[in-house]
């Protein structure tokens, strides 16, 4: 699959884009290995970042999370191992959930033990979570137009809908999921037949709804909600977009080919870049 995404990125590097009001890089981080995931751990101060190092969809025990500072320092380069490609994270409980391929790895954030694993029965490409207010946990499968819950150990069928349209980047906010497609019709090089949009899901009546002017302009990837507004990253073409309800998505930023599953503290945003080994952390300000 790492081949298959990086022949993505070249058929759309012509892609033209919007020019892009720049949002304000406060400070980067290197040395990871694919990052693909930067979740704020708000109780402890840090910043987990999620390593692939190797095929996203292989498992060969190559996977693990690091430890970021708020103010971009390095706490512990392999905080936990024993991951295949993890990706997505969400924290609930004094746990921590991480996406990997067909499982669910479960962290204990007090220790950083790697205490259990959940097998979700049926999943392809598990990928982005999230967690809500009463602590379910949520986690996409692209691949499978599906979205699981998470209760405690216990895996179950949220959603699968063909509206989804490759489901990627999840955020749970208030009543409602905000999803990040990737698109319809995926081919094996990860180009779409149609470019990806936004979504939400309601929480009580799982009805998927298309978020008004957020429709098919990009294959999206990572997204959280920040006040009344959006921010997704379109992973093919390295553009961070913010979206505001009823307006066209505005490209703020714009990385090279690579940009993943963003995190916020409410006021800043970390975009993983995945080719770059970088975290980059832009303020909302």
């Amino acid at each position: 699959m790492k081949t298959l995404i990086a022949s993505a990125i070249l058929a759309v590097a012509a892609v033209a884009t919007a020019p892009a009001a720049e949002a304000g890089e406060i400070w980067r981080a290197s040395g990871f290995e694919q990052p693909e995931s930067a979740l704020v751990d708000a109780a402890n101060n840090r910043i987990v970042v999620s390593n692939i190092v190797g095929n996203p969809g292989d498992a060969d025990g190559n996977g693990y999370l690091s430890l970021l500072s708020m103010d971009g320092k390095v706490i512990t380069r392999h905080w936990v191992g024993g991951m295949n490609a993890p990706k997505g994270m969400a924290i609930s409980g004094g746990r921590l959930y991480a996406a990997d391929i067909t499982r669910i790895r479960v962290v204990d954030l007090a220790s950083g033990k790697l205490i259990s694993t959940i097998d979700v029965p049926g999943a392809i490409f598990l990928n982005d979570m999230t967690a809500d207010a009463s602590g379910n946990v949520y986690v996409s499968d692209m691949l499978a137009d599906t979205i699981y819950r998470i209760d405690g150990d216990r895996p179950e069928l949220f959603v699968r809908d063909a509206a989804l349209a490759s489901p990627n980047g999840v955020f749970a906010d208030g009543e409602r999921l905000i999803v990040a497609s990737w698109g319809k019709g995926i081919k094996p090089d990860f180009s779409t037949a149609e470019p990806g949009g936004l979504l939400s899901v309601d929480l009580a009546s799982r009805k998927v709804t298309p978020l008004p002017g957020a429709q098919n302009f990009a294959d999206l990837d990572g997204v959280v909600a920040v006040g009344g507004e959006i921010y997704a990253t379109a992973y093919m073409t390295g553009t961070l977009y913010r979206y505001h309800a009823g307006d066209a998505p505005q490209a703020v930023a714009t990385f090279k080919p690579g940009s993943a599953d963003i995190g916020t503290d409410g006021k800043r945003i970390f975009v993983p870049l995945m080719n770059e080994g970088e975290v980059v952390t832009l303020s909302l300000d």
